[in-house]
């Protein structure tokens, strides 16, 4: 019996802690897309070009490359509520670099340095809360952990969506400066709130890790690491540049570009949330997403940016074009990074699943950072097809590496050899 309400009383314990960091965790992605949007409203009402404003977030993928590297070797040495911590005290220095600093200061360089701690700052709290998951849902329960992390995906970027809109109500009635401010008491909040209810350990911490070990062994793990850094580089290499300077050169003004991508970014969110239910009634013969769900989801993502190129090169107009594409894209790209998400903590013990998810999130954020330089120099040169044409290319990589994913997605005990690799 004293057995039992143990057992009972840890579990609350787990439940408690992974509610707190993921509320943590959504202040953040609030905040986060609330200062993209506040850095481009306020750098494009001062004259800036919007390829010039997208240069700002360089600085921002860049270090997310290299804090879901070293942030997961932090959290296997430290334990992932310090990384939690040190998330949210990376935003607030961001917030407090943009929000006290004299007009004269903020300039390009200046704001890319702060960008640069924004990033560092949402990727550590990403890889907290993603990690946190693995450690409340059983080995044996492969279901409750996709929908644990489907939620959790979900709910992050439609609260991205919440913070674009957040930021350009905010710039309008407080401006610049002060809306910082706002957004630094939410995060002061976030940060002071999991400091009074986490108790005990997220995760067990080991003094003893390595950093040579964030290089994975497990095959499994580096074939759906490559195949996510493609992934994301599809969506970027349009998206980010590409797409919101195309849109505003066919007559879309600024808030509307804003606006139309808050939208998607939030219907996105929601797919990713329903994914368990939709992928399950279309996966045949087993129960959860595995390899084989991956491959058919990225090769038939690629048809869409083919589409549009194709439709925009005969002349139909773009904006039903741009429109209706982006939506069947998002659909289908956000089961596809949903499986993803499932897939690197179904294929990862729970004592290396820091490690294994910061080498996934650091491939994650080099296909962004691939993606987000690729579209403004592909725009630039050849315009919005020839990003599209490159999205079509990135999407077929992802399907032919995600064709070397085992076929099973069971929790592991070991790593995944070439043995429990399927044909």
């Amino acid at each position: 019996m004293a057995t039992a309400e143990m057992a009972r009383t840890a579990k609350a314990l787990d439940l408690r802690n992974y509610i707190t960091v993921t509320l943590a965790y959504w202040a953040d992605t609030i905040t986060d897309g609330a200062i993209r949007m506040l850095v481009l409203f306020y750098f494009f009402s001062l004259g800036y070009s919007p390829f010039q404003v997208a240069s700002l977030f360089i600085f921002y993928e860049v270090f997310g490359v290299v804090t879901n590297l070293v942030g997961g070797w932090l959290a296997a040495r430290f334990g992932l509520k310090s990384t939690l911590y040190m998330g949210l005290a990376f935003q607030l220095v961001a917030l407090a670099m943009l929000a006290l600093a004299p007009p004269a200061l903020l300039t390009v360089a200046y704001v890319m340095v702060a960008q640069a701690f924004s990033g560092i700052a949402k990727d550590l709290t990403k890889m907290s809360s993603k990690s946190a998951v693995k450690l409340i849902v059983p080995d044996n329960a492969p279901s409750a952990l996709f929908k644990w992390v489907a939620i959790l995906t979900g709910s992050k970027n439609a609260l991205k969506g919440v913070g674009f809109f957040l930021g350009g109500m905010l710039l309008t009635l407080l401006g610049f400066q002060r809306s910082l401010l706002v957004l630094a008491g939410l995060v002061a909040l976030a940060l002071l709130g999991a400091a009074l209810l986490l108790r005990g350990d997220l995760g067990t911490a080991n003094k003893k890790a390595k950093f040579s070990q964030m290089f994975s062994k497990n095959r499994a793990v580096n074939m759906l690491a490559a195949a996510r850094l493609f992934l994301f580089g599809s969506r970027d290499v349009w998206f980010v540049v590409g797409l919101p300077v195309f849109l505003y050169s066919i007559g879309w003004n600024f808030w509307q570009v804003g606006g139309f991508l808050a939208i998607w970014i939030i219907g996105y969110g929601f797919v990713q949330a329903a994914a368990p239910g939709f992928i399950k009634r279309r996966v045949e013969g087993s129960r959860e997403p595995d390899g084989r769900t991956a491959t058919w989801l990225a090769f038939g993502l690629a048809a869409f940016p083919a589409g549009i190129a194709l439709a925009l090169q005969f002349g139909l107009d773009p904006n039903l074009v741009v429109v209706a594409g982006l939506i069947a894209f998002g659909v289908i790209f956000a089961l596809n990074s949903a499986v993803h998400s499932y897939l690197i903590l179904a294929y990862t013990d729970s004592d290396k699943v820091a490690m294994n998810v910061g080498f996934y999130y650091m491939a994650n954020a080099g296909g962004r950072l691939v993606g987000t330089v690729l579209s403004g120099l592909l725009y630039l040169l050849y315009g919005l097809t020839a990003c599209l044409w490159a999205s079509v290319g990135f999407v077929l990589a992802a399907g032919l590496l995600s064709l070397l994913l085992p076929t099973s997605s069971a929790p592991r005990t070991r790593p995944i050899t070439l043995g429990d690799l399927g044909d």
